[in-house]
């Protein structure tokens, strides 16, 4: 068991693959083989988590393949079916100043420059293009819609404060 206070959440188990146990695992790291760095996994499924032990993780087709000590038999990997992958958070490497990982954008409030609170970020997005903040209507936001801002900083993204959970940006509340 772990805090999952203490985790972040890095892909998850998507089926089974071969017949020694092995997984196919689709990563939200990039790229993608990042999450092969790491030897130890927390698999959460629901509010339970377990650590295990990785010992190999290779590129796959679109995703990642991985053999976990231990399970060694098909019908036992294929129970891990949509679990998710978390890493130990302290195990992440050090950003540079301003720069953020998804998670910790995620729960903070959006406003615009005037003031005006359009919601908070439920989740970041991938579209190719750029990153989307998807933000949803929250107590005291301007109205219920949910948004998806574009993740440009210096020309959506003014300012992020990590310490009040805020973000201001500059954007159209009617959009």
């Amino acid at each position: 068991m772990t805090d999952v206070d203490n985790v972040t959440v890095m892909g998850k188990i998507t089926s089974v693959y071969g017949v020694k146990g092995w997984v196919k695992v689709l990563s939200y790291t990039r790229p993608k083989e990042n999450l092969c760095h790491y030897r130890e996994w927390f698999l959460q499924q629901g509010n339970t988590s377990r650590k295990v032990e990785v010992s190999e993780c290779k590129p796959h087709s679109n995703g990642l393949v991985a053999k976990i000590v231990g399970l060694d038999d098909r019908e036992k990997a294929r129970q891990l079916g949509n679990v998710l992958i978390a890493v130990a958070t302290s195990e992440l490497p050090e950003l540079e100043e301003g720069e953020y990982y998804w998670h910790q954008l995620v729960g903070m409030k959006v406003s615009t420059e005037s003031g005006q609170l359009l919601g908070q970020i439920s989740r970041m997005m991938e579209t190719g293009a750029n990153d989307v903040m998807v933000v949803r209507a929250c107590q005291g936001s301007l109205d219920g819609k949910e948004r998806l801002i574009p993740y440009l900083e210096a020309q959506v993204v003014k300012s992020i404060d990590p310490d009040n959970r805020s973000v201001i940006v500059d954007w159209d509340p009617d959009f």
